[in-house]
């Protein structure tokens, strides 16, 4: 590490132009590409799946994204000839435009059944393209919404529904990043006092985001990557490059404090922290990869796309940084600093203040800390045992949205299950199969839970049908998938007996079931697979097993914790449509997964920083409750400082107006809150204190067998050895001299 600082401090003109190049390269290329976004939650081998395959094959017409408008009258009826006279143009404009495949109406002479409510009030039309909606250009799906919405008046409410039309909804600009990032530079010049050092932070972490966010535009076109890739990337990216930054200027500035030269200064930093941060970006990258052990395309571009962001804010901290440090000399410091090292030279910098009083406090009361930190997060935790995983449909988004209140009219006009029907698709052989399915309406029809229940629709060869079934609850709820089970499990293979009927149950909800089905049924290995690789990092670089485990727990916990209240707000509600989010429904099947690998990789850091410390401590006296207690006064602030960065840059995404990346910003803050404020400035360095030197125990036989993986600096490994020579040298209590240091600090 030392070495590849000195070259970017030497060379610090060449490293920044060499980072501008890429972030201009690589953005322009994809300026040039365009974006190539796919959210395909089809698993080969689902039974919605085979469903889907076998639909596009019988019938080719129906292969793209359907959407509606919706039109409603206050007053009278929406036959009346005014309505028709402005709806029935609308319909024939909109059937002429580019992409548009059909038009189903419920006017005129080949009318659909059933696209008027029984009070006459409400009417909606179909819409299909020729293309499903990731294919769809928004231009396409913007002049659908254009021209629809033109033929609304005063009394005359026209929306649209449908995948084709949110994509007209999605933010645009980016205020979310912009927040987070001024928020960032505000608790940054508090910290550092400094506004060329606080700067150095967000500089680094921009240049590395912005080349990752292009590079994921780019990724789109070689791989599956699904259009929130980028953002979540944003996200993690800008809170892991400006903390990564953060830990290096800070060991920097003390560094130029001790008196150390300028490049001295960022070399050492580099060479020491910038070692935790090179380990600590591995384990988010470990986590986030852990995803593609599930083998689902969908989520391995999320999991590649995350990796690369982790990856390239690692590489800016170690060499952008370095080069920009120099740059800015001792700026870094503030002018009282450096006034101050001008006047009195290089002075001690002891902790002091709240961080010192906190650490000893822990150190006085470490049963009841731990005990209060234990308590909080288990309450908090309490809610995942609700969680519902299931289809967040439009119902979900905000009240002002076209295809919310599209939605909601066919909801109040038809009942809730016209906006996730499913579908019954048939594969024939013979006419028994083909008398065996005219019956399967009736049973259908019979069964609970079903509103209604459409003709079936046979392609010219005869060898394929399919039949619609509308539910009488939303997609999200339970009693739909509750359907779906039914169907597949009872009513279906009563109809198929005696024949060679085969008939698969597909629709939104059904492939959004055997997503989550499959989400869940692989949820243990994945999660099992995340924290042994976490493990045997820790292991490896701390030469400890209870370090790894209780790092385990904690990220364990943590996880727990942000996921109740990922579903307090998203799932029961409390406050989603007071910040904008829509109501309540079910969290999305993949967002477990997701969350628990950049969870469990983001506590890592914490643990990482924290404990590289104690371990610093440990290595060079062999005294437990020394190593925790200055290892807890001495990274306490900066991680606090860290932790209010992240929390605030990912709170900020709750303005993204993304009901998805608003799930993973709120999860992601309050997760970081507890780690940082709950775990690793209490319930850690609590356990630390009564396990003692246990905390460090590894088995000789062990330790000669695994590899060294060096996060501390070389001093501190030399110390250590240099003790262990010692004929009956053993691990001591602090003396009176060391408890009165702590006494003084702390007071």
């Amino acid at each position: 590490m030392a070495a590849i600082a000195r070259w970017f401090i030497r060379h610090r003109l060449v490293a920044v132009l060499l980072w501008v190049l890429a972030l201009v390269g690589v953005g322009g290329a994809a300026v040039l590409a365009g974006s190539a976004y796919s959210n395909d939650y089809e698993v080969p081998g689902t039974e919605s799946g085979r469903a889907t395959a076998l639909l596009d094959r019988g019938f080719q017409g129906l292969g793209g994204d359907t959407d509606t408008i919706v039109w409603h009258t206050e007053r009278g009826s929406v036959r009346a000839d005014a309505v028709q006279e402005r709806i029935g143009p609308m319909l024939a404009e909109v059937a002429d435009l580019p992409g548009v495949a059909a038009v189903t109406s419920p006017y005129g002479n080949a009318a659909a059944p059933g696209q008027v409510s029984e009070d006459g009030r409400t009417a909606y039309a179909t819409v299909t393209f020729r293309e499903q909606a990731d294919d769809i250009p928004v231009g396409q799906a913007q002049d659908l919404v254009d021209t629809a919405k033109a033929a609304g008046t005063d009394g005359l409410q026209v929306e649209l529904g449908g995948s084709a039309v949110a994509l007209t909804e999605k933010p645009g600009g980016h205020i979310a990043e912009a927040v987070g990032v001024a928020v960032a530079a505000v608790v940054l010049f508090l910290a550092f006092g400094s506004l060329a050092a606080s700067l150095l932070p967000i500089a680094t972490a921009l240049v590395s985001v912005g080349i990752a966010y292009s590079g994921i535009v780019l990724l789109g076109h070689v791989m599956t990557v699904a259009d929130f890739a980028p953002m979540l990337g944003m996200l993690i990216g800008l809170g892991v490059g400006i903390d990564y930054a953060l830990f290096i200027v800070t060991r920097h500035r003390k560094g130029l404090k001790r008196g150390l030269g300028v490049a001295e200064a960022a070399e050492t930093a580099v060479a020491t922290t910038g070692r935790a941060v090179v380990f600590a970006g591995a384990t988010v990258c470990i986590a986030l990869l852990g995803m593609l052990i599930l083998r689902l395309s969908f989520l391995n571009g999320v999991a590649i796309a995350a990796s690369l962001t982790v990856v390239l804010t690692v590489a800016a901290s170690v060499t952008l940084l370095p080069a920009l440090l120099s740059l800015i000399g001792m700026r870094a410091l503030s002018r009282r600093e450096r006034r101050a090292l001008a006047e009195h030279g290089p002075q001690p910098e002891l902790p002091t203040g709240f961080a010192a009083r906190w650490s000893a406090f822990v150190e006085r009361h470490p049963k009841l800390l731990g005990a209060v930190a234990a308590v909080v997060m288990a309450v908090l935790a309490l809610p995942t045992l609700s969680l519902h995983l299931g289809t967040s449909d439009q119902g979900n988004n905000p009240a002002s949205a076209t295809t919310r209140q599209a939605y909601d009219l066919l909801a109040d006009g038809f009942g809730p299950g016209v906006n996730g029907p499913l579908t019954l698709v048939a594969d024939l052989d013979g006419a028994d199969d083909r008398v065996a399915l005219d019956q399967l309406p009736a049973a259908l029809g019979a069964t609970k839970g079903v509103a209604s229940v459409s003709p079936v629709t046979y392609n010219g060869s005869g060898d394929t049908a399919f039949l619609t079934v509308v539910p009488d609850s939303s997609p999200q709820s339970k009693d739909t998938s509750e359907l779906v089970d039914r169907l597949r499990q009872d009513v279906i293979p009563a109809a198929e007996t005696g024949t060679s009927l085969d008939v698969h149950v597909g629709g939104i909800t059904a492939s959004y079931d055997d997503f989550a089905e499959i989400i869940v049924g692989k949820l243990p290995l994945f999660v099992g697979a995340v924290v042994a690789l976490g493990c045997l990092l820790l292991l490896l670089a701390f030469r400890s097993i209870g370090i790894p485990l209780k790092a385990a727990v904690m990220n364990i916990a943590a996880v727990a914790a942000a996921f109740g209240i990922v579903v307090a707000i998203f799932q029961w509600g409390w406050g989603s449509e007071l910040l904008g989010l829509g109501s309540s429904g079910p969290i999305e099947p993949f967002l477990p997964v997701i969350m628990v690998s950049v969870l469990f990789g983001l506590s890592m850091d914490y643990q990482v920083f924290l404990v590289s410390r104690m371990y610093e401590e440990w290595l060079e006296t062999g005294d437990n409750r020394r190593a925790v207690r200055v290892g807890l006064a001495e990274t306490s602030r900066v991680i606090n400082s860290a932790a209010v960065i992240m929390i605030s840059v990912f709170l900020a995404f709750v303005l993204s107006g993304d009901r998805v990346i608003a799930m993973f910003g709120i999860a992601l803050a309050a997760a970081v809150a507890l780690d940082a404020f709950v775990l690793r400035t209490l319930l850690v360095p609590a356990l630390m204190h009564l396990l003692g030197g246990a905390n460090w125990w590894l088995p000789r036989s062990l330790d000669r067998i695994l590899p060294r993986i060096s996060i501390e600096p070389p001093e501190c490994r030399v110390a250590a050895d240099t003790r262990a020579k010692i004929p009956g040298q053993r691990v001591t209590a602090p003396t009176t001299e060391e408890n009165e240091d702590v006494r003084d600090i702390a007071g």
